[in-house]
């Protein structure tokens, strides 16, 4: 049985949808942007949603926006994709790591406070996995410290915290529509936020430095090319319509894996914060510690050998090679997150996935155990 890592959800409506399109004459800038900006806000509780290319580019026109710049620091989570640290070099500014929680994989919190000097300007935390920080405690020291709120939920779009959306928390929230995530647009990304300013301030980001009611050759400021084309607007515009349904499959796989793994006790499952809604992006384990990395990467190519698609999730950030030229990052400087990430194997997951297949998966992974 093949078994690929990951799979869109599209039907005919989302084909239709961007059909559609091609029979206009707007590629870009035209109506479908809009439309989907104000389905994506109606949909997470926010004043404004403006679409742009990536989650990375998202995160990088907040940071322009709030003011972040060289002498800056940022603190965040060596447990993520790049991206989110990636952008803080973006403006100049310089990430300060803080290691994880060791059930949840989220950032901290109790580690973020020792971490703010008088050069800290912002806390970037990272939705991992679909589940939202723990905000309470972030948002708590960024107003005692006058810091900015960042929240990187690129993974989490319809998770929830103490019932309020992912992304809704802090400044701004980032949101990112690749392929594997709940929503795609097939690339693209989405920055919600209340702050008017800020809205404004992304929008012309996004659009070469243009202001909304300027001219075409007028530039206000320093802008990029951060655009959504109207292709992938009409595809979001169906998919968070249909958000509600593909987040429900995706709750019953992960029903289906948690019910066959829960009792293995060769493999760990990140624990769900007890105020957290869970929006399903990957199925992640975690291998228990008499398993070293070379047991991990062994049993990744052997689940591949058998047709099953896999990956880490993630290598730590301070450990690539860039980080580490450029920091002088070694292993040893955030223990939980190296023990995490030397033993993580993301297991296919999809909406669309059978239980078949998850049988399947789980079948070959105790096996291999």
């Amino acid at each position: 049985m093949e078994v690929p890592l990951s799979r869109p959800d599209i039907t005919d409506a989302e084909r239709q949808a961007v059909a559609a399109v091609l029979h206009t004459h707007s590629l870009a800038l035209g109506p479908e942007m809009p439309a989907f900006e104000q389905a994506f806000a109606d949909y997470c509780g926010s004043r404004h949603a403006i679409a742009v290319s990536s989650g990375t580019a998202g995160l990088h026109a907040c940071l322009l926006a709030l003011g972040a710049g060289p002498d800056d620091e940022i603190i965040t989570t060596p447990f993520s994709f790049i991206a989110s640290t990636n952008c803080i070099l973006f403006v100049g500014a310089k990430p300060v790591f803080v290691d994880i929680d060791p059930e949840t994989w989220n950032i901290d919190p109790s580690r973020m406070e020792p971490a703010v000097t008088d050069r800290t300007r912002g806390l970037l935390p990272v939705d991992v996995f679909g589940q939202v920080a723990d905000m309470d405690p972030i948002l708590d020291l960024a107003s005692r410290r006058g810091l900015f709120v960042l929240e990187d939920a690129c993974e989490a779009v319809g998770g929830s915290y103490k019932g309020r959306k992912a992304g809704t928390f802090g400044h701004a929230g980032v949101f990112g529509f690749y392929p594997n995530k709940q929503v795609t647009t097939g690339e693209g990304g989405m920055i919600v936020t209340d702050d008017e300013r800020l809205a404004q301030l992304c929008r012309s980001i996004r659009n070469q430095g243009r202001d909304p009611d300027a001219g075409w050759l007028a530039h206000a400021r320093l802008g990029y090319n951060f655009r959504l084309p109207e292709m992938n607007c009409a595809l979001g515009r169906v998919q968070i319509a249909r958000a509600g349904e593909m987040l429900a499959k995706r709750a019953r796989v992960a029903g289906w894996y948690r019910q066959r793994l829960r009792d293995e006790p060769r493999v760990v499952l990140a624990r769900c914060h007890a105020d957290v809604q869970m929006s399903w992006f990957v199925m992640v384990v975690r291998l228990v510690d008499s398993y070293d990395q070379a047991d991990r990467d062994r049993i990744l190519t052997q689940l591949a050998g058998r047709g099953i698609g896999c990956s880490n999730y993630f290598t730590p950030i301070h450990l690539q090679p860039f980080y580490r030229d450029k920091f002088g990052y070694k292993p040893g400087d955030f223990p939980v997150t190296e023990a995490l990430s030397a033993r993580t194997v993301a297991l296919p997951f999809f909406s669309t996935m059978t239980e078949e297949q998850v049988d399947y998966v789980c079948r070959v992974l105790k096996e291999l155990l």
